[in-house]
């Protein structure tokens, strides 16, 4: 392809909006082009890259069984109201001229099943089906190029099974088609423990790839013993510094102290010898008292799994209604309802609301002055341990860039998605989902893969393996010299983008690297005198002075079967 005919809008500043580096090359780069908030355009320089990242998911899937189709965007609204979904905020509802109501989907779980329901018996199992499709969120905050949006191409899998066994193979199956996705992508991933969230599910895993940005905060173990999501991590946190117990709780008055901050302050002790109350109400309309230490802050995804159902924050009429007081002065002691506390406040005495305002206890005691069921509630911080080692955890922020996980039968029950099972029953099938995004996988790579200078891709999902600058400066010789190299290597199968406008070498050169190409070759008016043309590595920066007959032997070492 030739430069001079080809769209590659690229830029010599950033984005005024970009803070993540993705955005920033990608722009720049003149890979992607914004529409409107959240709404991205791929270039063709763009499109090759998204493509290439497409064959690797689809190679590897093809690997395990999977088999591709296509579903529609469009769907309708009665298979989401079936499975309880149709009240999602993120998805946009359309009509049709007679005022059927459609949705544009985030994921196709019911579409699949729908089509699933044609599987009868236990031999046509297991299945794997998979598919590239537009999907729309209405996002409320878009931001960092690919990273968030409100549109963006999915690739989907979803898997059948008839049992347990069955389920957990699949499940592995896909888990290790990710890793080799991920690492013919060269991308530095770590697949941990994470939520299904309005996905359903009740098994679930993320594949997150450290990043400059990214919604998501990676937490490790220094020694490799464990990884984990923020949301979900497991930690053991430094122990409270407790004062000496007291036999009894002992009420305080503390005027106008209503943050833990203030409390430590006033009472001249740690925030981790308080506990912090957070009332939740249930979808059933009770209220449950959750507790955490009070230097510790509440992980609403580990709140979600010890308490089923999408509880919420409780009102302030509730909190006076349950406690007879505000919110800044309550605890355990003497509330009548459900109280469900941190593992870290099963030993030990800490300070706790009186439920009076302007008024705490000390000496809390749980088990003797109230009797709460304990469960993993807090969120890991620095300073925490590895619980498996005892290690120092690494806290890293990170970029989802594959998500899988099993939803049973939550789809297939309420859309009737059954088959005859070998004793003659009637069962519904176990299903499991399993997505990448490639334009988030592309974002992913640039995040980790740039210099100061632009992106520098890797062979497999480059736009073009080799970048030939032709130095020509009207010089038809040169031109055609270029050209015989270009001819090399495509009759190697490489493919090549020649940058032959007539512009000065340090343009072509600044946007051969911001490009990111893994190989750079120059052609210019030396190369009349010894046939040299110099190439260099985007990667190491090395540079090698060949002869033209020396390329494509060359270039097949440092590329591989890429």
């Amino acid at each position: 392809m030739r430069a001079s005919q080809l769209f590659i809008p690229t830029l010599r500043e950033d984005p005024g909006d970009a803070e993540a580096v993705s955005h920033k090359l990608l722009v720049r780069g003149g890979f992607i082009r914004q529409v409107s908030a959240g709404l991205w355009s791929f270039t063709p320089l763009g499109w090759r890259v998204h493509r290439k990242v497409e064959q690797v998911i689809r190679e590897e899937m093809d690997a395990i069984g999977g088999q591709e189709m296509l579903m529609p965007v469009l769907t309708p609204a009665e298979l989401w109201e079936a499975t309880g979904r149709l009240a999602i905020p993120e998805i946009f509802h359309v009509e049709d001229r007679t005022g059927r109501e459609f949705i544009l989907p985030l994921t196709h779980e019911e579409t699949v099943t729908f089509h699933a329901r044609e599987i009868q018996s236990y031999k046509e199992l297991p299945q794997l089906w998979y598919h590239f499709q537009t999907k729309d969120r209405d996002e409320p905050r878009p931001r960092g190029g690919l990273l968030r949006v409100r549109e963006f191409i999915m690739k989907d899998a979803y898997s059948f099974d008839r049992d347990e066994d069955g389920v957990r193979a699949s499940f592995e199956a896909n888990r290790e088609a990710y890793k080799r996705i991920f690492e013919r992508c060269d991308l530095e991933t770590y697949d941990v423990q994470a939520e299904s969230g309005i996905m359903g599910g009740k098994f679930s895993i993320d594949f997150l790839a450290p990043s400059g940005s990214g919604e998501n905060t990676l937490v490790r173990c220094e020694n490799g013993d464990y990884a984990g999501d923020l949301e979900v991590a497991q930690a053991v946190p430094s122990r409270a510094a407790l004062p000496d117990p007291l036999a009894a709780p002992e009420e305080i008055d503390t005027p106008g102290v209503t943050t833990i901050e203030g409390l430590a302050e006033l009472l001249e002790i740690d925030p981790s010898a308080t506990s912090k109350a957070m009332p939740v109400v249930k979808p059933d309309g009770t209220l449950v008292l959750a507790l955490v230490r009070g230097d510790d802050r509440l992980s609403e995804t580990k709140l979600y799994d010890a308490l089923p159902g999408a509880s919420r924050a409780a009102t302030d009429d509730e909190i006076r209604a349950a406690f007879g007081a505000s919110g800044g002065s309550l605890g355990p002691v003497g509330f009548g309802g459900e109280v469900i506390a941190d593992e870290t406040l099963r030993e030990g005495q800490f300070v706790a609301g009186a439920n009076s305002d302007g008024r705490h206890l000390r000496g809390v005691e749980a088990g003797r002055d109230y009797q709460p069921r304990f469960a993993d509630l807090r969120e890991p911080r620095e300073g925490d341990r590895c619980a498996a080692c005892g290690g120092a955890l690494i806290f890293q922020t990170a970029i989802e860039v594959g998500h899988i996980f099993n939803f049973g039968s939550f789809y297939s029950a309420p859309l009737g998605a059954t088959f005859l099972d070998e004793d003659g029953q009637e069962k519904p099938l176990l299903g499991g989902s399993y997505g990448i995004g490639p334009g988030r996988v592309m974002a992913a790579i640039v995040e980790q893969h740039n210099d100061e200078h632009g992106i520098m891709w890797p062979p497999s999902v480059a736009p073009y393996d080799v970048h030939v600058v032709a130095l020509a400066g009207g010089n038809a010789e040169v031109a055609e010299r270029a050209d015989e190299v270009v001819r090399l290597l495509e009759e190697e199968g490489r493919s090549v983008l020649l940058d032959d406008p007539d512009e000065r070498p340090g343009e072509k050169f600044a946007d051969a690297d911001l490009i990111g190409c893994p190989i750079r070759l120059t052609v210019g008016k030396k190369t009349l005198e010894d046939g040299g043309i110099d190439l260099r590595i985007r990667k190491t920066g090395a540079d090698e002075r060949l002869q033209a007959g020396e390329i494509p032997a060359r270039v097949g070492g440092l590329l591989g079967g890429a």
